[in-house]
């Protein structure tokens, strides 16, 4: 993970929690979610502030969530005391056990990741997931060239293909689209994959 991006959740955590709170619910990601995931483990990688895990355990599911940020993950704990949160940090994952989670969400974090790690990150969630299980991957959508904004926080630049051509060696694809999303009012791109 770029660590710049990660020190600028951390030194604003709070703001940005406030943020997402105010931010209209992802009410379009969470209808896929409904339709793709199924009962069992389920992680949010990436967790932010909380609001999506929560929104998971009150629909059933089995959540936890994981975050780079230890700032973002205070905010996390101090909204849901009930919920399990971790710092666990892309592209490798390390912190995690691979093949136990049947749901994986990881929701607008790839692209604060330098275009060079996407594969090895892609690896890694695909590793989280039971054989069969479902992962749902989003990342807005930056054209031309990478960017940082005010904060510090990359925005990389990349084809969809580098994220296809790893998805599609141990997954399959059931779901493709760019879309602006109902939440932020970003472009982002959304996958979902059923592991092999």
């Amino acid at each position: 993970m770029d660590e710049s991006t990660i020190s600028a959740y951390d030194r604003s955590s709070a703001s940005y929690a406030q943020d997402w709170k105010e931010q209209p619910a992802p009410v379009d990601m969470y209808a896929l979610l409904q339709t793709h995931f199924s009962d069992g483990p389920t992680l949010d990688v990436g967790c932010g502030a909380g609001r999506d895990v929560a929104w998971l355990q009150s629909n059933g599911f089995d959540a936890s969530g994981v975050d780079a940020s230890d700032g973002v993950l205070r905010e996390a704990r101090k909204a849901y005391p009930h919920i399990q949160f971790h710092n666990a940090t892309l592209p490798r994952l390390d912190e995690l056990t691979p093949g136990v989670y049947q749901n994986v969400l990881c929701e607008t974090v790839l692209m604060h990741l330098d275009s060079g790690d996407i594969p090895t990150a892609i690896r890694s969630l695909l590793a989280l997931l039971v054989p069969g299980g479902t992962l749902y991957l989003s990342w807005r959508v930056t054209p031309d060239a990478s960017i940082r904004d005010d904060n510090g926080r990359l925005y990389s630049a990349f084809d969809k293909a580098l994220v296809l051509r790893e998805m599609s060696q141990h997954s399959k694809i059931v779901f493709d689209k760019e879309d602006v999303s109902v939440s932020s009012g970003k472009i982002i791109h959304r996958l979902i994959a059923k592991r092999r």
